[in-house]
């Protein structure tokens, strides 16, 4: 070929404008660079992709860069025909911040009253299943050295009852943290009374008894649900005590509260559930074919507001239609969380029982995410640890308290 060609076709090569995407730090990146136009044009190495932590094979540049900055590449190419000639074309990447950087993470006061930690996480067997819980202090509240206002409490019972709470503090309420670490911890420790789960677990065979009528089912379906509302006016009464106490109004400890209350029967399992707030409760079949809300949601007749524990209002005689009780011979999993995953995961409320959403959740827990990160139920050691840095992830607009349960 002669000079004067392969000299034109390194020029033509050099003039043309490269805009390379650009990159987020810790975050993956890759963009394959169009040879097609060139096709007696090889690149041979790109300099200083290594100072933004990347690499260069098959005509493409990625991985992760750490740092935001602008990079200066030097393209080192030659042409087919004259090989021993290396020539060298300038390109530029832009890598922008990780947004979780320009976030402060300011540690809360260990001195001040009713302290708590900024997160918390729980593994562990839950009837013939295993539960991983993980709580973790929001964005918002880091930045400004505020506390985690979520909380939550796991308890086996004797005879095989398991119970789960999950609270969410309004951030608006000056001891909100305590508020709800108070009504996970009540309501747990009202039903580990060995006579009150013996009076549910009598009713609950009634309730499911093949020779049961109608009446003595739906008796017993009442008895069930007054003891429920007794366990739930009893975190009403411990918080106003506490209010009293640490002279606070009740209000100060605003929080809501779900709770699933479970035991593996003959005739399959029993999921006693309740909550106030816009806290969900959800059931996932065996076959990820169907999702069930297992509670009332507090959201849209409110006008974006919630309904707490400590509202007098809630123990009205609409009460009733905050429980739920459930019968199923299996399940995959039982999913507990606060808005904090809530909002950006589902937004909106009819999405909590969109099939598509939930594998979307899950796919996303199995790493299908900018992060990379991942829960995993299979080899599950240290499934608490990793559902806490999976709880981290970036979602704009979206940096409120998280705390996820999941039986499975």
């Amino acid at each position: 070929m002669e000079q004067a060609v392969i000299y034109k076709e390194k020029e033509e090569f050099k003039d043309v404008h490269w805009a390379l995407k650009n990159a987020s730090a810790k975050q993956f990146y890759e963009f394959p660079l169009d040879m097609d136009d060139f096709p007696n044009i090889k690149i041979q190495n790109i300099g200083n992709l290594e100072e933004a932590g990347l690499t260069f094979e098959n005509n493409t540049i990625s991985g992760t860069p750490v740092t935001n900055n602008m990079y200066h590449l030097d393209v080192q190419f030659y042409h087919i025909h004259d090989q021993s000639q290396i020539e060298t074309k300038k390109i530029q990447l832009f890598v922008n911040a990780d947004p979780k950087d320009l976030w402060k993470n300011i540690p809360s006061d260990k001195n001040a009253i009713f302290y708590k930690s900024e997160e918390d996480s729980f593994k562990g067997l839950f009837s013939d299943k295993k539960i991983v819980v993980a709580s973790k202090r929001g964005r918002f509240h880091a930045h400004e050295g505020k506390f985690r206002e979520d909380d939550f409490a796991v308890n086996t019972f004797p005879a095989g009852w398991n119970i789960v709470s999950v609270s969410d503090g309004a951030g608006s309420a000056t001891a909100a943290r305590e508020g709800s670490k108070l009504a996970t911890t009540t309501i747990n420790q009202f039903f580990s009374s060995e006579e009150i789960l013996n009076q549910i677990e009598n009713n609950i065979n009634r309730l499911y008894a093949a020779q049961s009528s109608n009446e003595e089912q739906s008796e017993a379906k009442q008895n069930v649900i007054h003891i429920l509302s007794e366990g739930v006016l009893s975190v009403y009464q411990a918080l106003e005590k506490s209010a009293a106490e640490n002279s606070l109004s009740v209000n100060d400890l605003h929080a809501t509260l779900i709770f699933a209350l479970l035991k593996k029967f003959s005739f399959g399992y029993v999921i006693l559930s309740f909550g106030v707030g816009d806290c969900p409760i959800n059931l996932i079949n065996t076959d990820f074919s169907e999702v069930k809300l297992l509670n009332k949601m507090d959201v849209g007749e409110f006008g974006g507001g919630t309904r707490f524990i400590t509202m007098k209002e809630i123990f009205n005689d609409t009460m009733a239609s905050r429980f739920r009780i459930t019968c199923v011979k299996d399940f995959s999993y039982l999913v507990l969380m606060t808005d904090g995953i809530y909002d950006p995961k589902f937004i909106t409320e009819n999405k909590l029982e969109d099939t598509e959403s939930w594998k979307s959740l899950f796919e996303d827990l199995a790493g299908n995410n900018d992060d990379r990160t991942k829960a995993d139920f299979m080899n599950d050691d240290k499934i608490n640890e990793e559902l806490l840095i999976w709880s981290d992830f970036w979602s704009r607009g979206n940096h409120d308290d998280r705390t996820l349960a999941i039986i499975y």
